[in-house]
């Protein structure tokens, strides 16, 4: 740590503030319903760092010519739109893409002189001139969760310090969510946690695995997360009961407080065509792409394209969590 910033942490007022913050946030994790948790964690954060608005949730890294995409999602200060928005220019969104390849580490930009001009007129509409983030992987899911605040033009760029304590913060956020998830978790389910969704009666989302959002998306294209198609939401009342999505179908329950969604291992493999859930299988068990491709008397890209879509479909981001999903089980969720 450099002189200059051990000087800026030994300001009193500073700790005083940051203390109470976390404070507050454990007496937040007690008091709140699951759902506004994030909301409300958020928030306090402005206490310590002021920003204009910010934006968090659920997201996939781009794979192959899979572009990223956002899935489930909270904001401050933005409208309803803003994650259809961003779902439309995030393959070329750099700073986006960064933070998604550099897990664990704050990203901090400024300015709209951006390389993309569809990214840099999506950022001057909301007025994301100073943009700070980070990301952290949620292993067994597919999905990595997020949490990025903004400020705008006129403002102050995030410093150093503010960049740290937004880290340690997000850290702390992060664990009481996880600590949420793991307590309506409790009970048991089978297969990867990629097929199951928590959600209150009202069918707004505290949870969502890959596989079960891939899922969702392809019967409900229009679907952007946060809530549950208003198709489903009867469904959710007469719970426990089962509904179909496409041939899948997915178990309803009640989860404590919330109403748990479950494809389960055997389900979340229905996502696949025969000759592709035989290819992942393969592949998972460690058989390369040609000799997969000679035991099935296919051509090495056919293997490649049914890869892909195995990997869209199951929201698997590599082949350890393609084996945990097809030849074994993630026993419990880290978000």
């Amino acid at each position: 740590m450099t002189p200059a910033r051990q000087r800026q942490f030994d300001e009193p007022s500073l700790l005083t503030v940051f203390s109470s913050a976390l404070l507050d946030l454990h007496a937040i994790a007690g008091r709140t319903a699951a759902v506004a948790f994030l909301a409300d964690a958020i928030g306090q954060f402005r206490t310590v760092v002021p920003f204009d608005s910010g934006w968090w949730g659920e997201c996939s890294a781009p794979v192959a010519d899979i572009p990223p995409a956002n899935w489930q999602h909270g904001s401050l200060g933005l409208p309803a739109s803003f994650a259809s928005e961003w779902n439309a220019i995030g393959a070329v969104d750099t700073f986006a893409r960064q933070s998604m390849s550099d897990l664990g580490t704050v990203c901090r930009d400024s300015g709209y002189d951006i390389d993309a001009p569809v990214v840099a007129t999506f950022a001057r509409r909301h007025r994301l001139y100073h943009a700070m983030a980070v990301t952290c992987d949620l292993p067994g899911s597919g999905l990595m969760f997020f949490v990025s605040v903004y400020r705008d033009e006129g403002q102050p760029a995030f410093s150093d310090t503010e960049a740290i304590l937004f880290g340690e913060y997000c850290k702390h956020v992060r664990l009481q969510w996880s600590t949420r998830l793991q307590q309506s978790f409790r009970g048991g389910f089978a297969g990867s946690v990629s097929g199951i969704a928590l959600c209150e009666r009202s069918g707004a989302m505290l949870y969502v695995g890959s596989a079960l959002a891939n899922l969702i998306r392809k019967g409900f294209p229009a679907w952007q997360g946060t809530v549950l198609p208003s198709e489903l939401l009867p469904r959710l009342a007469q719970a426990p009961c089962s509904l179909k999505l496409g041939r899948t179908s997915v178990a309803v329950r009640p989860c404590g407080e919330l109403v748990a969604l479950t494809m389960g291992g055997a389900a979340s493999q229905e996502a696949l065509s025969p000759r592709e859930r035989e290819a992942a299988v393969l592949y998972a068990t460690g058989m390369s792409y040609k000799d997969i491709a000679h035991r099935l008397r296919l051509s090495p890209a056919t293997v490649r394209s049914y890869l892909r879509d195995a990997y869209s479909r199951l929201g698997v981001k590599n082949k350890l969590e393609l084996s945990a999903l097809l030849v074994g089980t993630v026993d419990a969720p880290h978000p």
